[in-house]
């Protein structure tokens, strides 16, 4: 059984060299179901009572292991950044996680990586989301925690997402449950985790907390742990490309999702 009681699909072998198939426009679930107008909020059954807990969101399903196959989102994009070198960049989603859309999840990625906060921001890149059929200079994976360990060359971790070579695999179990670190923010680690990852692509290596208290640099392992920084999904921060000294912490991955 998978995270969320979603079965396990049967995998039949990874094959990135087309990355095309069968685009099924499926709506991705909401994160937070809306209360219908009128509906009344049942009131404590006294004051003495503790405060409820705060609704769990909607769980998104995947399984462990996917298809090994893609569905490609088919949309281009505008080139986002006015100065630099010009990537062009795809989005697929692997079989069997069906309930991410491809459009929708391509639509996400391109938000987040033509944000003004973003690598676009200092004039060194311009970047453009293209379709499957258009040559690509990177390509933006959500995979199952199986494959991307298959993808990132190394099988013995499933809970992290990783950059190998052309391939920026965004692991779907912390796209749908996120890290505690960053307290449900699921939005803002969803976009750490796509900066970050793309940010090795743009030849960037891993990066330290510079001060206590203050924002993590975006290419600090903040999956991993924040070692007294504050979350922060953008690399640049008051508009200014925020870095910290070079280097990473001897954190623990962990094993489950």
């Amino acid at each position: 059984m998978a995270a969320g009681g979603a079965v396990v699909a049967q995998r039949q072998g990874v094959d990135l060299g087309a990355l095309v198939g069968d685009v099924r426009r499926e709506p991705l679930r909401p994160a937070n179901a809306a209360v219908p107008p009128g509906e009344q909020v049942p009131a404590p059954l006294s004051s003495a009572a503790p405060p409820a807990a705060r609704p769990a969101p909607v769980a998104l399903r995947y399984p462990q292991r996917g298809t090994g196959t893609w569905r490609t989102a088919t949309a281009q994009g505008a080139v986002a950044g006015r100065g630099g070198q010009l990537l062009r960049y795809r989005v697929a989603v692997e079989g069997g996680i069906d309930d991410v859309d491809p459009e929708r999840f391509g639509r996400e990625v391109a938000v987040v990586l033509a944000d003004r906060r973003g690598w676009t921001a200092d004039g060194r890149w311009r970047l453009q989301r293209v379709g499957g059929d258009t040559p690509a200079d990177f390509t933006v994976l959500l995979t199952t925690p199986v494959t991307r360990g298959e993808l990132c060359g190394d099988t013995s971790d499933r809970y992290t997402s990783c950059r190998n070579g052309d391939r920026v695999v965004v692991n779907v179990a912390r796209w749908a449950l996120g890290v505690p670190d960053f307290r449900g923010d699921l939005g803002t680690y969803r976009a750490y985790v796509l900066n970050h990852e793309v940010g090795h692509r743009l030849g960037r290596g891993h990066e330290r907390c510079p001060a206590a208290g203050g924002p993590a640099p975006v290419m600090q392992q903040q999956t991993l742990g924040l070692h007294g920084c504050r979350p922060n999904a953008w690399p640049v921060v008051g508009g200014t490309l925020l870095t910290g000294p070079s280097g990473e912490y001897d954190d623990p991955i962990p094993t489950d999702d």
